[in-house]
């Protein structure tokens, strides 16, 4: 695959990806600050086709608002909402792996440094739900009865920010722990393969230049002045 040296906007945008947290991408990326972007309400509207059988209305009204913000629509690269990540989201939520059944779930639960990794008694799916409960009721005494999804743009990054940081005071959560747990479904629901929900038409990978399953690219691992030609392929054979 390509890993072109300029300072693009597809550049900045993939670095978004590698480690850091929250970045306000429409003002972050060359020539993205005065473009008008479709709306958070259009966005939305691509995502109405699913129905979360996992998510109740007030935490899917939070999921889509927080997609938005993480991974906006630009002229780079698919936002996350209209990629689909929420339908991936409620989907893995009701998987074995997010319900903590194939992690260690015994005692003692402490805080530990994090080379250790996670050791407390929720698993991501409780993480999730929780933190979002836990956001819009601190969004509630904050503004005036509006929950996060009710805010203004400005407003939602704001209060994620905060909660990247941990400076966010949540009741029975920690901000940090369940913005690192939110913000790691966003990435792998972005570009995870079409099956799974989100990255809808491959849309993250085509970005990228990610061949997805092709059989063979292996002329072109080393390859890094030349973008790859192809379009990616998915698990079903899709062609994009």
């Amino acid at each position: 695959m390509s890993e072109p040296h300029d300072t693009s906007p597809s550049l900045s945008r993939r670095s978004l990806f590698k480690g850091i947290g929250l970045l306000p991408l429409a003002a972050a990326l060359p020539g993205c600050a005065d473009r008008a972007a479709p709306t958070a309400q259009a966005q939305r509207d691509d995502a109405s086709h699913y129905t979360p059988s996992f998510f109740t209305a007030a935490e899917w009204a939070f999921v889509l608002a927080a997609c938005d913000r993480l991974v906006p629509h630009d002229d780079v690269g698919p936002g996350a909402v209209e990629a689909g990540v929420p339908e991936f989201l409620d989907r893995h939520m009701q998987t074995p792996y997010a319900s903590g059944a194939i992690w260690y779930m015994q005692g003692p639960f402490l805080e530990a440094p994090a080379e250790f990794g996670y050791q407390g008694r929720l698993a991501l799916r409780e993480i999730v739900r929780v933190g979002i409960g836990a956001f819009d009721a601190h969004c509630r005494k904050a503004f005036d009865g509006k929950t996060f999804s009710q805010l203004d743009a400005a407003q939602q990054e704001e209060l994620l920010k905060a909660a990247e940081g941990g400076k966010l005071e949540l009741d029975g959560i920690s901000s940090k722990l369940f913005f690192s747990n939110f913000l790691g479904e966003v990435k792998n629901g972005y570009f995870a393969d079409p099956k799974y929900g989100g990255n809808r038409n491959m849309g993250a990978w085509k970005m990228i230049g990610y061949p997805g399953m092709r059989a063979d690219y292996i002329d072109w691992i080393g390859v890094r002045d030349k973008a790859y030609p192809l379009p990616p392929v998915d698990l079903s054979g899709k062609r994009g």
